[in-house]
């Protein structure tokens, strides 16, 4: 039987866990051990879509109690391009400061019987902590004990190419607010929110070209946690003056990285369990690291509770329990980071309102972005129609060289007499240059394609074929899909990564 658990790590996932097991057998010895201390809190907010927060609410009120007393909610997102503001609503979120949050937290945990250490690392070594039943590795995206235990546990990592820094500003956004900037080295781009009455969490993605044009390179990242970069601060500062009325940037440990996806193929050895970061990372476009830590921590104190007298068993069910979630936000996660490794050249192609549906369809498609906000869409498809003589995306007409496609949806047959140049996509995003090359080499060579046709590969390759095609050369382009359907077929025309679409059985 557990007895004495040892939770490593003292954020929220943490924390969450041993109130949830305490609360639920107080005969249970809980401990948290923190390596850092009380008021150490590195971040500024965290945020929660409506949808997601029902299980948290069920298992807790801590939670519900700190958005609803300390937190903001909206309803909708803002995109800021050009001079414009998109909103579209039916997306319900709330945030509040990550600090607050530990705050309440640690409050609930003692209140329960939690025992919190702070300024107590302990060493990546089972060993030392012998005489705990469990050990719950909650110790963040760089987990010692997960990397001590890679070859049981086996962990990937995937490292993005676009480069981020995460500030607080004194200026208030309204809700989930992406702003899109073009300065004199590049584009930037910031994802804002409100956590408090006085602060926004101000997230800035570029790309490595535009970060090392602005000479953002030079501080260096290899020191321990605290300081911050005053030199990107001023930058930025700079850039967003207008977007954010003057207001100055807030740092906290505020330095460039490139977003680490991380997956392991067990979370669980002999007695030690790992949860939240340390077993998986999603881009936080997508995906709360802290909301899917809270959801594990749900996850494991149920299956210790069900499974009292068999730890192995519950760290089975534990894990059986809380992967598939994982694996879903991670799968939506990634067409999202590729978006942000991309948004530079969307942001020189497109207008406004095609920009706003581009970035919002980027891992869902037309008629579910319609059930949060008709009058979204519909101003999406009346620009379609007024750029096309009134007509609907599907029944809009193409000319390709010589030949005149009455309509957007293509088989084989029409494609006779068009010079068309067919792309296998890979299942991998690693294999694209390879492609990416093949497909320059065509349209440079004696008799360029009037028509890039993709197919095969995920959903994601497509796309990022059928845009180097359109975007980058200019030439019109194809995707043809399994099962394409009228949904992903409006949605892949209206957002600008296809000109025509197509069936793989046709």
């Amino acid at each position: 039987m557990v007895s004495r658990i040892a939770c490593v790590g003292g954020g929220p996932g943490g924390l969450f866990f041993a109130t949830l097991l305490k609360q639920a057998d107080p005969s249970v010895e809980v401990t948290v051990f923190e390596r850092n201390r009380p008021d150490d809190t590195f971040g500024f907010g965290v945020v929660f879509s409506d949808a997601t927060l029902a299980g948290i609410h069920a298992a807790d009120p801590v939670l519900r109690t700190a958005l609803a007393e300390h937190g903001r909610h909206w309803d909708d997102i803002e995109v800021r391009l050009k001079g414009q503001r998109i909103r579209c609503g039916g997306n319900g979120m709330a945030a509040i400061s990550r600090r607050t949050l530990l705050q309440l937290l640690r409050r609930r945990a003692e209140e329960v019987g939690v025992e919190l250490r702070f300024s107590h690392e302990i060493p990546a070594d089972p060993a030392q902590l012998a005489d705990y039943d469990l050990i719950v590795a909650a110790d963040g995206a760089n987990s010692r004990f997960r990397d001590g235990l890679a070859d049981v546990l086996v962990p990937e990592v995937e490292v993005a190419t676009a480069k981020f820094i995460w500030f607080g500003t004194s200026y208030l956004f309204d809700g989930l607010t992406f702003v899109h900037e073009h300065g004199p080295h590049g584009t930037f781009a910031v994802h804002g929110y409100p956590i408090s009455d006085g602060v926004s969490t101000f997230i800035v993605e570029t790309d490595e070209e535009s970060w090392r044009r602005a000479g953002l390179d030079q501080f260096d990242t290899s020191q321990p946690p605290g300081p911050s970069d005053e030199k990107t601060k001023a930058y930025l500062e700079k850039l967003f003056a207008e977007q954010i009325d003057g207001h100055e940037l807030l740092v906290n440990n505020s330095r460039w990285g490139n977003f680490r996806t991380r997956r392991a193929r067990r979370w669980h050895s002999g007695n030690v369990v790992l949860l939240g970061d340390a077993a998986h990372t999603a881009h936080f476009s997508v995906g709360s690291g802290t909301k899917m830590a809270m959801e594990d921590a749900i996850a494991l104190a149920i299956s210790l509770n069900t499974h009292r007298d068999d730890l192995p068993a519950a760290l089975e069910a534990y894990e059986a329990a809380a992967r598939p979630s994982v694996e879903k936000i991670q799968a939506s996660a990634r067409p999202s980071l590729s978006w942000w490794e991309h948004f530079g050249r969307y942001h020189d192609a497109f207008e406004p309102t095609r920009f706003a549906f581009h970035f919002l369809s980027r891992s869902i498609g037309k008629e579910r972005i319609a059930r949060r906000d008709p009058a979204f869409v519909e101003e999406v498809v009346r620009d379609w129609r007024a750029a096309h003589e009134g007509r609907d995306p599907l029944d809009t007409p193409l000319r390709v060289g010589e030949q005149e496609f009455a309509g957007r949806w293509v088989t084989g047959a029409d494609l006779a007499g068009v010079a068309c140049l067919s792309l296998i996509a890979p299942d991998s995003e690693a294999q694209l240059p390879a492609l990416y090359g093949e497909l320059e080499r065509a349209v440079s060579g004696t008799t360029p394609p009037e028509l890039v046709a993709v197919h095969a590969g995920t959903a994601l390759t497509r796309q990022l074929l059928a845009e180097q095609a359109r975007l980058g050369h200019a030439v019109p382009a194809l995707i043809v899909e399994d099962g394409m359907d009228t949904d992903r077929a409006e949605t892949l025309l209206l957002s600008g990564r296809a000109d025509l679409v197509g069936r793989d059985e046709a």
